[in-house]
């Protein structure tokens, strides 16, 4: 097989993930609707999204797919296996019954402690929040504690399948903690009033995701026998070698989330709940324009570098990172139109008010201007990743923790910014990260910054003009439109408006000859 062919496998895997990460989270924002509807912006939502916290660190950042256990099984046992039709050796089983068995302890652990420390865990992250919040959000900690070991094991079983080239499955079974959580809460929410059946329903989710696989493990050859041959097992010294380095990196991510955590529990009651959800919506578009694009740019970064193609990595990288910002911009315009209405039309009945819908929007516009050096940082990261350095992402994220705190302190402590106040915090993170980044990249490879950031002014000179237009064609609308009913109404509106906001961001940057305009334009005609 040539490497061209090897190339377009690579990337048709990629869009193949990608298109299975959309209806992941097409399901996972439908699991938040659901959320939103039985239980609103209240103090039981605040206690459980911040009770979540914690097990989402194990099933989500260090059990995921991308995650340390996954990246880390993979690295070292792809290079056992010979053939990936024959069955695991002996030393092999060995090595996944160490990591495994050693992996169970560790978060058993954990997992212990949380549950009978719950209330002095949540005493410190809720610190400015009431005893009846922190109790709750205790009660709910030990309802998930077996997440955590869930975490583990399943991120093993994330490196195994991808490493023999299943990678459905493990993209495919955390649909199914959404979808266990929408029907659990849709058929005893209403008589929830401590969210128990919430916090539950994760708990039972994430061992489903475990079932689902266990069975395909089990048909590759792997048994789990508990062994602690931990000192003189060099395959499993080489796991931990990766795997510490890559366990803090994404432990920095949560701790920024704790920070805001922290500061939020001293503010009205719903902010942590209308926050978590601001967080879900910004993530809709943008996780799904940032799967779509660097999913399959990142094997070409990686193989470019192999072949010391510089000139090829320049290419691609303005190419993917142009596409991601010009695709962003009409995103910002939506949220800060729309905001309200979008969210309205989707969260808004059963216990989700006009007041939460209001909180969300306010967290969502300081958000929303984090979009551009989000997707920037996101695919400098890649960059960084081809060249094998992981420790010059971590140690920028592990810097900015002084700024985050910072910030908030400033936005919430003295200026009094509320919600708002910790997602513009948030924003202005993202953007010191990128910039570092990209200042920091020159001592591997020098990019071509001047066309990249040229067309993005002209892309946001395109974009401003396209936001006046669309306010005002949303305030006319909102004049003479005021006896239609709410929803139909507000689907109208989001049609009409966005409509004209394609229209008007694409001509003004056809007149402005923006390839990727012309490419849309080309596209659209065929």
């Amino acid at each position: 097989m040539t490497s061209e062919d090897k190339s377009a496998g690579i990337l048709k895997a990629a869009w193949m993930i990608a298109l299975v990460t959309i209806v992941s989270k097409l399901i996972g924002f439908v699991r938040d609707v659901v959320i939103a509807n039985y239980y609103g912006t209240s103090l039981v939502s605040d206690a459980y999204f911040y009770a979540y916290q914690i097990p989402a660190l194990s099933i989500i950042l260090l059990g995921g797919v991308g995650g340390p256990f996954h990246s880390a099984t993979v690295a070292i046992f792809s290079k056992l296996i010979p053939d990936l039709k024959d069955k695991p050796t002996d030393e092999l089983n060995k090595l996944y019954s160490t990591f495994m068995t050693t992996t169970i302890i560790l978060f058993t652990v954990l997992a212990v402690l949380c549950y009978f420390f719950a209330p002095q865990i949540m005493g410190v992250i809720a610190s400015g929040g009431d005893p009846e919040l922190i109790n709750l959000a205790a009660e709910h900690l030990q309802i998930m504690s077996p997440v955590l070991v869930i975490g583990g094991i399943v991120g093993i079983y994330y490196g195994l399948l991808v490493t023999y080239r299943y990678f459905m499955l493990p993209n495919v079974s955390p649909i199914i903690m959404s979808l266990v959580i929408i029907i659990m809460v849709m058929t005893s929410g209403k008589n929830d009033h401590a969210g128990i059946t919430l916090a539950l329903a994760t708990t039972i989710g994430a061992i489903c995701q475990w079932i689902v696989q266990f069975p395909k493990i089990r048909q590759l050859g792997y048994r789990l026998k508990p062994n602690l041959d931990v000192i003189h097992n060099k395959n499993f010294q080489n796991i931990c070698e990766l795997l510490f380095p890559a366990v803090l990196s994404s432990t920095v991510g949560q701790i920024h989330i704790y920070v805001d955590m922290f500061f939020a529990s001293s503010l009205r009651e719903g902010a942590w709940t209308a926050i978590g959800y601001a967080n879900r919506v910004f993530q809709f578009p943008v996780g799904i324009l940032v799967t779509a694009f660097l999913v399959p740019l990142f094997p070409i970064f990686s193989r470019l570098v192999m072949e010391k193609d510089y000139e090829g990595i320049k290419n691609y990288f303005n190419k993917g990172v142009g596409v991601l910002f010009f695709g962003a911009i009409p995103i910002i315009i939506g949220i800060l139109v729309l905001g309200i209405d979008g969210i309205s039309l989707i969260f808004e009945r059963g216990a989700f008010d006009a007041k939460a819908t209001f909180m969300v929007a306010e967290a969502l516009w300081f958000l929303s201007v984090s979009i551009l050096p989000y997707v920037f940082r996101d695919s400098i990261t890649r960059v960084y990743y081809s060249f094998n350095d992981s420790k010059t992402p971590f140690v920028v994220a592990f810097t900015s923790i002084v700024l985050k705190v910072f910030l908030n302190i400033l936005f919430i402590n003295i200026l009094g910014m509320s919600i708002g106040g910790i997602t513009l915090s948030t924003s202005l993170v993202t953007l010191f990260n990128a910039c570092v980044l990209g200042a920091l990249i020159g001592r591997k490879i020098k990019l071509n910054y001047g066309e990249l950031f040229k067309n993005l002014l002209k892309m946001i000179a395109a974009g401003c003009i396209t936001l006046v237009i669309c306010a005002v064609c949303a305030l006319l609308m909102d004049k003479f439109t005021p006896f239609m009913p709410k929803a139909l109404y507000q689907i109208l509106k989001i049609c009409v408006i966005g409509f004209i906001c394609l229209a008007v961001y694409t001509g003004l940057n056809l007149a402005l000859k923006m390839d990727y305009a012309k490419e849309l334009f080309n596209r659209l005609k065929r």
